[in-house]
């Protein structure tokens, strides 16, 4: 009887935990970020201390860039608007890969010309060159490279979905993001950080 009773409470337990894994995220990157400060589009330090406990969307842009940040801010304006009309709260940090071009008044003028929504966007900025290169490509294993006698820049062009504790749990394609994907992991990862 008391086999039947433990073999019974192991059963349960196993069906408990695949269900709630079955609510998790689909393949996640697992890819832990190291903290940063850098200067936001308002001239204010702004980083990973001011993102805890949030989910955070993040993309490279740059605001003299003629090719993908077009698309891209076009893009993630409407993963910002359907994630409001959802009622989840995300952050969403674009962080300029043309830091010496791109001050904080430029970042700021740049983002008002696509109307998007600065109380939950953050543009960044204040770092070299070689600093947003290396941090690009250690934590989110992006390129950011601005070849010499160049004005544009070469870079990715992913969405990244980052957790509460600041671990990357999946890239998405930022020139056609699958809307309903990333608000759906969204949702999931604001559940997971609500508790």
């Amino acid at each position: 009887m008391r086999a039947q009773t433990y073999l019974l409470s192991f059963l349960l337990i196993g069906i408990l935990f695949l269900a709630a894994c079955g609510q998790g995220i689909d393949d996640p990157l697992n890819w832990e970020t190291e903290e940063f400060t850098f200067t936001d589009h308002n001239n204010e330090d702004f980083g990973s201390s001011d993102l805890e406990g949030k989910v955070w969307l993040a993309d490279f842009v740059f605001t003299s860039c003629t090719t993908v940040c077009l698309p891209m801010m076009a893009n993630m304006k409407g993963v910002q608007e359907e994630l409001q009309a959802q009622g989840l709260d995300v952050e969403i940090v674009s962080f300029s890969v043309d830091p010496t071009v791109d001050t904080p008044e430029t970042l700021k003028s740049y983002a008002e010309s696509y109307d998007v929504d600065l109380t939950s966007w953050h543009l960044l900025t204040g770092y070299s060159q070689e600093e947003i290169a290396d941090f690009a490509l250690e934590n989110f294993k992006a390129i950011a490279q601005k070849p010499q006698d160049d004005t544009q820049v070469i870079h990715g062009t992913s969405f990244y979905l980052i957790d509460h504790e600041g671990v990357i749990m999946k890239d998405y394609d930022g020139l056609n993001p699958p809307v309903e994907d990333i608000v759906r992991d969204a949702e999931i990862l604001v559940e997971e950080a609500q508790g």
